[in-house]
């Protein structure tokens, strides 16, 4: 780990605007549930002293940077190493938030310290292993997918996570290449992605391996599904005015979100047509960004990282 690693949290100004408001005092909690760097926290905990934060990353390295960047307020954090979806809810009761929390922050998909890294295997950009893992303990890295899973299930891996038109083909020579030789390198993959797929590239369309590599990373991290089930349990932590920023990085987590968000903020569930609701349904959030928020041009010259950055913001109503 490189301990002098500068991170440029994305959308910074306007995700801690989301999330505090104008309240730059006064006790205020927050779940940080994609901890990484741990940039959007260190602004919130700087901007009011009262702050406090739960910090929760899959990570162990990104625990470790985290702590160190937040040292100034260490009697006001508590860091757990799990994924977010299943540790929110343990956490907030084994600290004694008893009363829920005033805002859930969910920065989503890999951080720069992890793609940077040869070792982790998250990108093509450098050879390394065929890893992937946010959690360097789980037992399933993206090797593993590639030379044990079937063929059919690698097609649906490159098909709805990749969003691939040419999932069978790529499957298929996958399924081939590691009847030869099983796949171990980055490098190795990125080369059958590129002949596969060199033809039907569009002008101006990413790299041929990006969306491959996406789809492997979804695999191998549960990354959608951790996405559904923590967006449900972050509602229902929350405070009434409790606030729920989420920044996503590509169409299939921020389609999650926004449907999620407006279907929570429906006045109705009932079938259309009938003369007058008997759902009962209340809505339980209300949508803070008609739109997502991306970034401005200043940014993008400082980061272009933050390109693909979407962020979407809501309010719980009142129980």
């Amino acid at each position: 780990m490189n301990s002098d690693y500068t991170h440029i949290p994305v959308l910074a100004d306007e995700t801690v605007s989301l999330l505090t408001g104008d309240r730059c005092s006064g006790a205020f909690r927050m779940i940080d549930c994609t901890l990484g760097c741990g940039g959007h926290s260190s602004m919130v905990l700087r901007q009011n002293p009262d702050a406090e934060l739960l910090g929760i990353d899959r990570d162990p390295q990104a625990i470790a940077r985290a702590a160190a960047k937040l040292d100034f307020a260490a009697d006001r954090i508590v860091l757990v190493r799990g994924d977010f979806a299943s540790m929110m809810r343990n956490a907030v009761s084994r600290i004694g938030w008893v009363d829920g929390v005033d805002a859930v922050l969910m920065d989503l998909g890999v951080s720069s310290p992890q793609i940077d890294d040869p070792a982790r295997g998250f990108s093509f950009r450098f050879n390394g292993p065929l890893d992937m893992r946010m959690d360097t303990t789980s037992p399933l890295t993206a090797a593993r997918v590639l030379n044990h899973y079937d063929e059919k299930d690698l097609v649906r891996i490159f098909r709805e996570y990749g969003e691939l038109k040419e999932a069978v083909p790529l499957a298929r020579a996958v399924v081939e290449i590691r009847e030869e030789k099983p796949f171990e390198t980055t490098t190795q993959f990125a080369e059958v992605c590129d002949k596969v797929l060199r033809r039907n590239v569009r002008r101006g369309a990413p790299p041929t391996p990006t969306l491959c590599f996406q789809a492997l990373r979804i695999e191998v991290n549960d990354e959608l599904g951790q996405l559904r089930r923590a967006l449900e349990e972050a509602v229902s932590l929350l405070k009434p005015n409790g606030i729920l920023a989420v920044i996503s990085f590509h169409s299939l987590e921020d389609r999650i979100v926004k449907h999620f968000m407006n279907d929570m903020a429906e006045k109705c569930k009932c079938p259309p047509g009938l003369p007058v609701c008997i759902c009962n349904w209340k809505p339980k959030l209300s949508i803070l960004t008609k739109k997502p928020v991306t970034a401005s041009a200043e940014e993008l010259e400082r980061n272009s990282r933050a390109a693909c950055a979407k962020l979407r913001g809501a309010k719980k109503l009142t129980d």
